[in-house]
């Protein structure tokens, strides 16, 4: 299979600094490379850099990059045989993979079945449990009633979690910390999971007080062989949503690392996982307990690039077009330590969004410095999507260095003409606690409750 032919054209299924990533891998294969955008992104970096661009909607994602019709639509259009859909969008929906590959067009990324089993929370830590994962104390699916949640509850010991079994980004959560508590959140649980995803089931896991939130890269061929790529620590999180990545996490040792990762390698490669994926986990008192599992290339996996030196990207196409992963476990070594900070089109302090036109676009460079951005001068940053603009990332021989190294290009960076949440970044960076990398999923929120109390 070394032989096996690579792709002559992909068709980039997403937007913004994803979308140039991808691009900029296909450049680099020497690989034709198809921007898809909706008509408020015609003057998107990602659509002047490809080879081709395919308007495929109206500015509302449900009618451009969501709608699956439009995007295999293009592919045939433009005779694009693979989609790399990059994260959020249709990244991990498994009927949009099936499609393509009922439509003769690969996707690049795991299998439907794959995406399926790990779409829902409760099918996911049921088969990670089965494949040998540490999972948390919890109901064995989900809880139909008020009775069995009191049960559960009394089982594992408060205080408890509910969770959305078709949850994500905080919506259906609610922690209980007694009985009584436990009535009430139960309650607004399975309403918020209704509304946001049209499915009122709920599971209970015990709450964890103060875990770190400890992510596995994972990499399979699709064919029993796969490896792990250590840790990130993504535990600097705003409403659930993550702000300031590092790898390797500053409280995982050597042994943690090889240990959790060998399970994790191991799962993957036993159900035949192919493509780039992530377990992430809660980590509290020297144990891990999963959480999920993202089927996709994530936002942060620039820092994972940086200190083991490799094309993940490259590796997604080269495995979905049938070739063998290009390094084995014994190839990966850690070298050095890696940070990424989100910068955002937000205004603090209550980090509203912050669309408008960019007047002055600086970015950072130097040694160990990697600026991911589709913005530049004169471009406007369209209200309708994500208000993530960039990700700056930087690459030292260890976390001090890594961090004096973010300050400095913190410094550098110029977005004039918005509000970002770069200023964000300086405050953190000035504080004793993420200098020495003890911190929790909880101290970004209890320091900005703090730093900008009324």
């Amino acid at each position: 299979m070394t032989g096996a032919p690579m792709f002559d054209k992909i068709l980039i299924a997403n937007r913004g600094e994803i979308a140039l990533r991808v691009i900029r891998a296909c450049q680099e294969m020497g690989i034709k490379s198809v921007a898809v955008h909706s008509t408020a992104d015609a003057d998107a970096m990602h659509v002047r850099m490809a080879d081709e661009s395919v308007c495929i909607g109206p500015a509302s994602s449900s009618q451009s990059y969501l709608s699956k019709a439009a995007i295999i639509s293009a592919c045939e259009i433009t005779g694009a045989q693979a989609v790399h859909p990059g994260y959020g969008f249709l990244s991990e929906n498994a009927a949009f993979a099936q499609a393509l590959e009922d439509h003769g067009i690969t996707f690049i990324g795991p299998s439907a079945e794959h995406i399926r089993i790990m779409g829902d929370k409760i099918t996911a830590k049921e088969t990670a449990k089965a494949l040998g994962i540490p999972v948390v104390p919890g109901s064995e699916g989900g809880v139909p009633d008020f009775e069995t949640a009191i049960g559960v509850a009394a089982g594992i010991g408060f205080p408890v979690i509910i969770k959305a079994t078709a949850g994500g980004g905080g919506r259906g959560m609610k922690v209980a910390k007694n009985a009584e508590e436990l009535e009430i959140a139960f309650r607004t649980a399975r309403s918020e999971a209704k509304n946001a995803f049209g499915n009122d089931e709920v599971y209970i896991e015990k709450y964890l007080q103060k875990p770190r939130h400890i992510e596995i890269q994972v990499f399979g061929d699709g064919k029993g062989n796969a490896v792990h790529l250590g840790e990130r620590d993504c535990s600097l999180q705003r409403r659930h949503q993550k702000v300031f990545e590092e790898a390797p996490g500053p409280a995982i040792t050597p042994k943690m690392r090889s240990e959790i990762g060998a399970i994790c390698a191991e799962a993957v490669a036993k159900i035949n996982y192919i493509g780039a994926g992530t377990i992430e986990f809660l980590y509290e008192d020297g144990n891990f307990y999963f959480i999920e599992m993202n089927t996709r290339l994530q936002v942060e996996h620039p820092v994972t690039e940086a200190i083991f030196g490799v094309d993940l990207v490259r590796e997604q196409i080269r495995v979905a077009s049938g070739l063998p992963m290009s390094f084995g476990q014994s190839d990966l070594e850690i070298n050095g330590h890696a940070i990424e900070v989100r910068i955002n089109a937000e205004k603090l302090p209550n980090f509203a969004p912050c669309p408008g036109k960019v007047r002055v676009f600086h970015a950072p460079g130097g040694l160990g410095v990697r600026m991911d951005s589709a913005i530049y001068g004169g471009y406007s940053i369209p209200p309708y999507y994500d208000s993530l603009i960039g990700k700056l990332i930087v690459h030292g021989r260890d976390r001090p260095e890594a961090l004096a190294r973010l300050k400095r290009a913190l410094g550098e960076l110029i977005i004039d003409g918005i509000d970002t949440s770069v200023p964000l970044f300086h405050m953190l960076l000035a504080e004793p606690d993420i200098q020495n990398g003890e911190y929790n999923i909880h101290w970004l929120e209890k320091w900005l409750a703090a730093q900008f109390a009324e």
